[in-house]
C-alpha cells in the first residue's frame, strides 16, 4: 500500500514512535495543561514529572497562536500545535517541536523546537524532527519542511545539518532553512 495514502488525513495519527521516543501531538485540553507547568500534563499521560520552563516566545505562541486555532479544529487536528516527546526508557517529556501552522500554497510547513535543558546534547532532537520528517511523507498536501535559526545556535544548526535541511537564505542574524519531502 502507498505509504501516502495509508494516512491520506492528517488526523488520524495518535503518536509517533522512533527508537527512542514517543512523539505526541497535544491537543487544546492537553496544550492548555502544557502551558500550566503544573505537573497536570505529565499526569495526563502517565509520565515521570521533570522541571521545565516555557520561553516568553513559546507562551506567547501558544496563547496568541496555537490554542486559538486549537479551539476551531475538529479532535484530532496535527497543525498549530506542539508535538511533545517523551523518552520511553526516562518516560520523561524531553523536548517540543510545532509545526506553525497548516501547509501553504506551496505545501510547506514550518517547525520550531527545543530541547528541555536536562536532555540537551542528547540527540534526543535530531529523532524528533527525524520522525516528523518521515511523518510528513506520508502525507499528501506536505511537500517540504522550512525552519529558522539563529546563526549562533549551533546546536538547532546540527539538527537540521543530520536531518538533511540546507539554508536558502540568511539574514545578519538567522538562517532559513528548507527539507524537501521526497517520496
Amino acid at each position: 500500500m502507498d505509504r501516502r495514502r495509508r494516512y491520506a488525513r492528517a488526523d488520524i495519527i495518535q503518536m509517533l514512535e522512533t527508537n527512542r521516543l514517543l512523539i505526541k501531538p497535544l491537543n487544546y485540553h492537553q496544550l492548555m495543561k502544557y502551558a500550566s507547568c503544573d505537573n497536570s500534563l505529565e499526569q495526563e499521560l502517565r509520565v515521570k514529572t521533570n522541571p521545565r520552563t516555557i520561553s516568553p516566545e513559546l507562551m506567547e505562541a501558544i496563547h496568541q497562536t496555537f490554542l486559538p486555532r486549537l479551539k476551531e479544529k475538529p479532535p484530532g487536528h496535527l497543525f498549530s500545535t506542539l508535538w511533545t516527546a517523551i523518552s520511553k526508557t526516562e518516560q520523561k517529556i524531553v523536548g517540543d517541536l510545532c509545526i506553525v501552522d497548516e501547509p501553504n500554497a506551496k505545501g510547506e510547513i514550518e517547525i520550531g523546537y527545543g530541547t528541555h535543558a536536562a536532555f540537551e546534547g542528547q540527540g534526543y532532537m535530531t529523532e524528533i524532527v527525524s520522525g516528523i520528517i518521515r511523518w510528513a511523507s506520508t502525507q499528501n498536501m506536505i511537500k517540504a519542511i522550512t525552519a529558522t535559526t539563529n546563526k549562533t545556535n549551533t546546536g538547532s544548526i546540527r539538527v537540521l545539518e543530520k536531518n538533511h535541511f540546507f539554508v536558502v537564505a540568511e539574514t545578519d542574524t538567522s538562517l532559513h532553512w528548507y527539507h524537501e519531502i521526497r517520496i
